[in-house]
Parts: structure tokens; sequence; C-alpha cells
């Protein structure tokens, strides 16, 4: 039998289907957007629209990392790692979630603590990331949520703490595993956490490789998700 005959990959038909799946998102998102700016400022507030806010940019970023490892099973995830300004970085991670923030009414805050201003990664790999754990971070959160960016000896760590509740006991146990299975509880795969882990990965300087690690602490009280990049 040809390789015509037995028909496409399944997970070739799974990225291509995605991949239209993120272009349909992308227009719907698109004429949301013209259509809330049509609406009195009045209407523009309500709890509803950060909901729907929320959950376009949940679906997008589920999107992403599902190509994202489905390019990085295939040996086809390229890493262009570079210098990147942190504080242009970090900016633009907040900025890109603003909407949803003002919805929430939560205060976002950021903080660099090194001296160097500037960071070297692949930053639209590590931008994916962060959006992810911010798009949780915010679903999850009280009142405030913090990204703050360190020196630890040779490493850079991005982190993003909530003051919600904290991560569940078991992800805690089990963050080594990535993937964790579906919780019927709340509906968590664990392949957020795996596509971080595989992205963190990819970037690796004199043997050492990238890693992510989850705590409950830090400034705000709650979850504390670090990405450490060597």
């Amino acid at each position: 039998m040809s390789d015509h005959e037995q028909g496409l990959d399944f997970s070739t038909v799974i990225a291509s289907t995605v991949h239209d799946m993120k272009n349909s998102l992308s227009a719907l998102t698109q004429a949301h957007d013209q259509w809330l700016a049509r609406l009195p400022e009045a209407a523009r507030s309500g709890s509803e629209q950060g909901v729907i806010e929320h959950e376009l940019r949940h679906l997008n970023g589920m999107l992403v990392q599902m190509l994202g490892l489905y390019k990085l099973g295939i040996n086809q995830l390229p890493i262009c790692p570079d210098y990147h300004e942190l504080e242009d970085f970090v900016e633009a991670q907040l900025a890109a979630q603003q909407d949803v923030i003002r919805h929430r009414d939560l205060l976002a805050t950021w903080r660099i603590e090194t001296e160097n201003p500037l960071g070297f990664f692949d930053r639209e790999l590590v931008a994916s990331v962060v959006a992810n754990v911010l798009t949780n971070a915010i679903r999850y959160a009280g009142h405030a949520l913090l990204i703050s960016v360190e020196e630890q000896g040779e490493q850079l760590v991005i982190s993003v703490n909530d003051d919600g509740a904290g991560y569940p006991q078991y992800m805690l146990e089990r963050q080594h595993d990535y993937a964790q299975g579906i919780d019927a509880s709340s509906g968590s795969t664990g392949l957020g956490l795996y596509f971080a882990a595989r992205i963190a990965a990819l970037h690796e300087r004199d043997g050492v490789r990238g890693r992510i690690e989850l705590r409950n602490g830090g400034a705000l009280g709650g979850g504390l998700f670090s990405l450490y990049l060597p």
C-alpha cells in the first residue's frame, strides 16, 4: 500500500486543523474588537466582557502550545535566542493582557532585580510561556499579579506570582511529571507545564539546560511560577 493510500499521519491532520482553528480564532477576536469599539463606553466594562477576552486568550494560548508541541515532536521548532531588553519584554507581556487585567480589576506590577538590562533568550518562545502562565495567574489571582526578573548564579529567572490560593499540593509534588493527565476537578491536562518545560530546556549553555519550577509563596503569597534560563 502506498503512502498516499494509507492517508495522512493523524498528528499532521491535528496540526493542520489547529492551524486553521487559530486562524479562525484570530478572525473572531478581530471581529469582536471591532464590535466592541462601536459600543458605548459603559457597555465595554462588564464582567462578561472580561470573561470573553480572557477565554479568547486562553484558547489562543492552547492552540499555540499544541502547534509548538507538534513542531517539537518532529524537531521543527527552531530556537533563535538573542539579546532583549528585559524591561521592554516584561512590559510587552503585561500590555498584551491589559484589557483582561483591567476587567478583572487586578493590580499588575513588575520588577527587575538585575544589573544587566539584557536577557539572552528566544523572545517568541519565552513570550508564549509567559503568556500562558499569566493567563492562568489572572484566572486564579485575587487582587494582584507580579512579574519579576532576577539573576540566580548564571541563570536568568523570570517569575509570575499571584495572590490566589496557590498551586494544589499534587501539582507541587508531581511538578517534574509535567504531562500529568487530565484532572477531573480542574480540567487541567498538564500540557501547559510540559510545553513550558520543553521550551525552557531548549535554552542551553555550557551543558546547563533551562527549567521551570512551581512554588507557593513569593511576594504575593500565592502561586509562583519560575522560568530558569541559563
